[in-house]
């Protein structure tokens, strides 16, 4: 198992946000997060990546648990996250960019080929190498915001509410991204209000409500599920 999280409870001072969240990624998979705004979806993204530490309940990470990590220390382990919003450095290069992505990273010899990998996934990146990042569209600054997380040798990458804002045609590229990325080895934890685009794209689900996993299961059963399909999907 390569993220296992246990009965974590989670909260700000008095008032509790998440109740006995149980959730795994397994190696190779891309697991959808889903759930309205609101849910508790971002409380347990600050979570996993040591922003916020639990009340109580463990996060389990290659067998290693993280529950009290630092956050420097979580991303050394593996667990890089693409923010929500992108949070580029609009100032910089593309390449800047990309390179502020690798600055954890101790075996700089390895950068070079690193980046020539994540220019293949993203060839449009390339093309805009130099160019100042804030001057790209929407959807090349998530495709940078992708980069940047790749350039950190994740393990694990959590996409934090990638369609946001975007083009249907651009999502598109996005979730083919995504599947080059986990085609190449890379686990993904998907986290998106879209619950369509989550579960047509992943392996298994989980949907978020009121701070607790409401149901979870393989991603296509899920996409059946008849609540699911009233609730969050109009149908």
């Amino acid at each position: 198992m390569l993220l296992d999280i246990k009965e974590l409870n989670v909260g700000y001072g008095d008032i509790q946000v998440l109740w006995d969240i149980n959730l795994q990624v397994k190696e190779g998979q891309v697991v959808a997060l889903v759930g309205a705004n609101g849910a508790g979806k971002s409380t347990l993204l600050k979570t996993i990546s040591g922003l916020l530490k639990p009340y109580n309940g463990s996060i389990i990470f290659q067998g290693e648990d993280i529950t009290s990590m630092p956050s420097k220390e979580i991303v050394a382990k593996g667990i890089i996250q693409v923010p929500e919003g992108r949070r580029l450095f609009p100032g910089m290069t593309v390449e800047e960019n990309l390179m502020m992505g690798a600055f954890r990273r101790k075996e700089s010899k390895n950068i070079k080929p690193e980046l020539a990998k994540v220019y293949k996934i993203f060839p449009r990146l390339k093309e805009r190498r130099q160019q100042k990042t804030g001057s790209l569209s929407g959807g090349e600054q998530q495709m940078c915001a992708f980069a940047r997380g790749l350039m950190g040798n994740p393990k694990l990458i959590i996409i934090d509410e990638m369609s946001l804002g975007l083009a249907p045609l651009i999502v598109d590229d996005l979730i083919d991204n995504v599947k080059e990325i986990n085609r190449q080895g890379t686990s993904v934890l998907l986290v998106e209000q879209d619950v369509q685009l989550a579960l047509d794209n992943s392996h298994y689900g989980y949907v978020l409500s009121t701070g607790k996993v409401q149901m979870q299961g393989n991603s296509l059963e899920l996409l059946r599920n008849q609540e699911i399909k009233e609730i969050y999907l109009g149908l």
